[in-house]
């Protein structure tokens, strides 16, 4: 369609051209000829320059017809406000150069430099208008006196969660429970990349995906929570752990998160980290040197006559002398803790047995 309608302007422009250099043909070389081949001179020019629309019109189109679909790919990835920010950015960009482009106008040459002015002014506007995009979007809303308390407490309570923080799961159970309220960000390029690894030929990463997924709508179904897709994206960085430290920075918001490289990252670069691995460990029951702990010792430790058990949180216990009663329940005396980036580890000996 696009070839087709490109290609009647250029006949149609031909035809008219066609029709000028006939009347010159005619006046210049055809005046003292007969008619008739005034009349042919004039069908011959039409003709030959509408052939000619007619081919560059076909080259055009096809050309013009690449440049809209590359144009419609290019434009799915920009954010709706970046456009219409950017809109406002060049009508803004415009209005600026009009009165310098009517002084200019005034003399013979002025309109090409009024023409440069316009074009500047209004790439000036759009450049502007979209990187300080927040900062004109926060001179028209509304006072902080209007916002409800509803609003502002979910605007202070809100978090960004990355793939690992979805996929996990455990924050769903947390948000019902109560303990965590306000709004969960999820930025649209960890939505796209956990749909891509949802979509993966490896079994055991189509499960992840479709597990996020479905974490994600159980979010969406929760009381205490508001899930947001946050539209900003960052095409000039590259990875999704870059682009979400770029996001905290800009939205002022801490990530959620159990990826230990994303929480080095973010925490070197001044983000606030919430790592559910963290929260975890802190939510353990503590136990002190001197406590009874009565569990079944499943397999042998790493040192020789060691038992190790796991308490039903899944802390690790290593029993000295346990080996030997390995498959049966025990009780055992607390010795001493271990606190380590994995998680915690028990010392126990064995105690009294019934």
């Amino acid at each position: 369609m696009v070839v087709l309608i490109v290609r009647l302007i250029f006949m149609v422009v031909g035809g008219i051209g066609g029709y000028e250099l006939g009347e010159l043909l005619e006046r210049s070389y055809l005046q003292n000829l007969d008619p008739t081949y005034s009349i042919i001179g004039f069908i011959v020019s039409v003709i030959v320059c509408v052939g000619l629309g007619f081919v560059i019109g076909g080259a055009a189109g096809r050309y013009t017809a690449k440049l809209l679909n590359r144009f419609e790919v290019a434009i799915q990835d920009i954010p709706g406000t970046d456009l219409l920010m950017g809109a406002v950015g060049i009508i803004a960009g415009f209005l600026i150069a009009f009165l310098p482009s009517m002084i200019l106008f005034r003399s013979y040459p002025g309109w090409v430099f009024a023409l440069i002015l316009y074009t500047v002014c209004g790439v000036i506007g759009y450049i502007v208008a979209v990187q300080k995009k927040d900062d004109l979007i926060a001179l028209f809303r509304p006072s902080r006196h209007y916002v409800s308390s509803e609003e502002q407490r979910k605007a202070v309570d809100a978090r960004i969660l990355d793939t690992s923080a979805i996929v996990d799961g455990r924050i769903a159970d947390i948000c019902y429970t109560g303990f965590l309220e306000g709004q969960l960000v999820v930025p649209r390029f960890v939505l796209d990349e956990l749909q891509a690894v949802a979509d993966s030929e490896d079994p055991l990463k189509r499960n992840r995906g479709r597990r996020g997924l479905e974490v994600l709508n159980d979010l969406q179904r929760q009381e205490y929570v508001e899930v947001r897709i946050e539209e900003r994206d960052f095409p000039e960085l590259s990875g999704v752990d870059t682009k979400l430290v770029a996001l905290a920075k800009a939205l002022n918001l801490p990530i959620m998160t159990t990826d230990f490289n994303l929480n080095k990252i973010a925490e070197l670069q001044g983000v606030r980290v919430l790592n559910v691995n963290e929260l975890a460990n802190s939510l353990k029951p503590v136990v002190l040197p001197g406590e009874t702990l009565t569990l079944t010792l499943i397999r042998e430790g790493k040192e020789p006559g060691q038992g190790v058990g796991y308490l039903d949180d899944g802390t690790m216990v290593v029993v000295e002398g346990g080996k030997k009663y390995i498959g049966k329940e025990v009780r055992t005396v607390v010795t001493s803790t271990l606190q380590t980036a994995a998680g915690r580890m028990i010392f126990a000996s064995m105690g009294n047995r019934e």
